[in-house]
């Protein structure tokens, strides 16, 4: 996602998240339907929040061994962001650089543009449980437990009009949280119905249903009209009659617009604007090498290839079958 707001935000808030710089921002299609993780009541839905994760600058997560937390850096969305007072959720705090879904025990899918090298994942801190569980509770912290570290970049792609993924392998297996499950039956048609996972503009948790595939033709991505923001990069985007994982949202709209002297959501009809733009799960299941029962073509496939390929096979095995998946 190439977030447009960021050139605004730039000047009104600190470099450590400028890696948002290269990503389109999102906006809402009709009423906004975002909500925190406490005003939900389907227990289904708030498992599937459990399982998502907020991508974190490494430097902005400490842990105290004293209390067995971990101190997240945050701050705030209203006043850093130089919004009007009126704006949903101008009185939390935002932290997060990018979001993510666990698709495996110790694997963590993304965008592409999140995790650009080894380097920058190192650099990242993978936290479960950054979320408004309560009502007026923001979160300064979460178990340590709860904080992961990158182990390896098994993969990623990132085409600037096309899939944009990564699958990240964690120091350690996760604890506490369960393995999502993927759509392996094919991609989405238009019209189905969708919900979004994730943390718009780096805020807690936030679930956005009420959404659809707009055109599912594109290679590599389909488009939806989801509310997403900067922030909502990488994450999963759900099937809502399934409640399946379809795909990793990865692009969109610009996220604000000036009212006066301070800043407000850009809000387009359901069907109108861009759209935002979601990685099909087949774009990343599609970059497997090839099999081949000849020697040459196995000599052609790299560590990483390899690591990948049993990754994604891996997945494909665990995933249960449509039925098994329904509410």
């Amino acid at each position: 996602m190439r977030k447009i707001w960021w050139l605004v935000a730039a000047v009104l808030l600190t470099c450590r998240v400028s890696g948002w710089s290269q990503n389109q921002p999102k906006v809402i299609y009709g009423d906004d339907n975002r909500v925190d993780l406490y005003q939900l009541k389907d227990q289904r839905i708030l498992a599937l929040a459990d399982s998502t994760v907020a991508l974190f600058q490494g430097t902005d997560v400490t842990v105290d061994p004293a209390t067995k937390q971990a101190r997240l850096t945050t701050e705030s969305y209203g006043g850093g962001m130089n919004l009007c007072k009126e704006e949903p959720f101008y009185e939390q705090e935002t932290g997060a650089f990018c979001s993510g879904s666990l698709v495996a025990a110790d694997v963590i899918m993304t965008a592409g543009h999140c995790v650009k090298s080894q380097s920058a994942c190192e650099g990242t801190k993978f936290v479960f449980g950054f979320a408004v569980k309560k009502a007026g509770q923001l979160p300064k912290a979460v178990p340590a437990s709860d904080v992961y570290s990158c182990g390896k970049l098994l993969g990623r792609l990132q085409e600037g009009a096309g899939a944009d993924w990564a699958l990240v392998k964690l120091d350690r297996p996760v604890v506490g949280h369960k393995v999502l499950a993927l759509n392996k039956a094919g991609d989405p048609a238009d019209k189905t119905p969708l919900f979004v996972i994730g943390h718009p503009a780096g805020l807690p948790t936030k679930v956005a249903g009420g959404a659809s595939v707009r055109d599912a033709s594109p290679k590599g991505y389909f488009v939806a009209n989801l509310d997403t923001y900067g922030g909502n990069s990488g994450s999963a985007v759900f099937n809502a009659a399934t409640l399946l994982v379809e795909g990793i949202l990865v692009r969109g709209e610009n996220d604000y617009v000036w009212k006066g002297n301070c800043q407000v959501s850009n809000k387009c009809p359901a069907d109108g604007c861009r759209g935002e733009d979601v990685t099909k799960l087949s774009a990343v299941l599609s970059t497997l090498p090839a099999r081949s029962r000849s020697e040459a073509s196995v000599a052609r496939v790299t560590p990483i290839g390899e690591a990948l390929q049993a990754v994604l096979l891996e997945l494909a095995s665990r995933t249960p079958d449509f039925d098994q998946a329904r509410p």
